[in-house]
């Protein structure tokens, strides 16, 4: 049972798993600001053009079947929404990598007076064996 606490605690505590736990409780974060876009912003401006604040209420009723449409047009719409906020913001977060990774090298340090020696003897050292 020790054995197997150990192996738990080494699995918990490497860092691919603590990355993915911050990515889970960030990405909560921002589905929660996402679907606040979605549904306090975006979905009234096309309900001025639809007539509708939300598919989601949009329905036809067969015999005793009540097939409700608007909801599933709701996710897909809510869905594409999503994608397309999400890749802006790769899109973002790479050209700004880009950015960063494009700046040129510093230039080499310049050599020590030893490595100057250095290199006049070896200079030297070929000029006299010509």
């Amino acid at each position: 049972m020790k054995k197997f606490l150990q192996e738990f605690k080494d699995f918990a505590m490497r860092g691919n798993v603590m990355d993915l736990a911050v990515g889970v409780i960030i990405g909560g974060a921002f589905s929660a600001i996402t679907t606040s876009l979605i549904d306090d912003i975006i979905m009234p401006l096309i309900g001025i053009f639809v007539s509708e604040a939300s598919f989601a209420d949009l329905s036809v009723t067969v015999g005793n079947a009540v097939i409700t449409y608007g909801n599933f047009i709701q996710a897909v719409l809510n869905f594409v929404i999503m994608a397309f906020i999400v890749f802006c913001m790769v899109k973002a977060i790479n050209r700004l990598s880009r950015k960063k990774e494009a700046a040129p090298p510093p230039p080499p340090p310049e050599p020590s007076n030893e490595e100057k020696l250095l290199t006049e003897i070896r200079d030297l050292l070929k000029a006299q064996q010509k």
